[in-house]
């Protein structure tokens, strides 16, 4: 793991079997779609509240490199880790795991915006703190 990076949350999902595509493998919007499912049960974890008319986390960019394809049936974990923190943004980064191996890395620029302007706005204290933490 690089040195920059920190451990924020592991989430575990069942690997559906509408997950799955023509191929016989998980789609790769599939993977996208665990990716966000990991980041909003972190978030909650912050006790971040994500409403229209306020001061929340949005996706600027997100990225995967699919390493192996992924079959029902089976779990997969997805372990999100954060690297650089700005004023107001986080660069996060996600290892996607089936039985110990790694099947895909992801990321995903966090960046926090007020909703009524669309600008950004700095992290909040907590949620600074959390990332920020040893």
């Amino acid at each position: 793991m690089d040195h920059r990076k920190k451990l924020l949350h592991t989430a575990r999902m069942p690997i559906r079997w509408g997950d799955m595509d023509a191929y016989g493998h998980v789609n790769n919007t599939v993977y996208f779609r665990y990716m966000e499912q990991a980041r909003v049960e972190w978030l909650e974890q912050e006790q971040v509240v994500v409403r229209p008319g306020g001061d929340g986390p949005v996706i600027i960019n997100t990225a995967c490199t699919f390493l192996r394809p992924m079959t029902y049936p089976g779990t997969v974990e997805v372990r999100t880790y954060v690297g650089a923190v700005g004023r107001s943004s986080c660069q996060t980064y996600v290892d996607l795991l089936v039985d110990g191996e790694l099947y895909a890395e992801g990321s995903a620029k966090v960046v926090w915006m007020d909703t009524r302007t669309g600008k950004s706005v700095p992290l909040p204290d907590h949620v600074r703190a959390a990332l920020e933490a040893e």
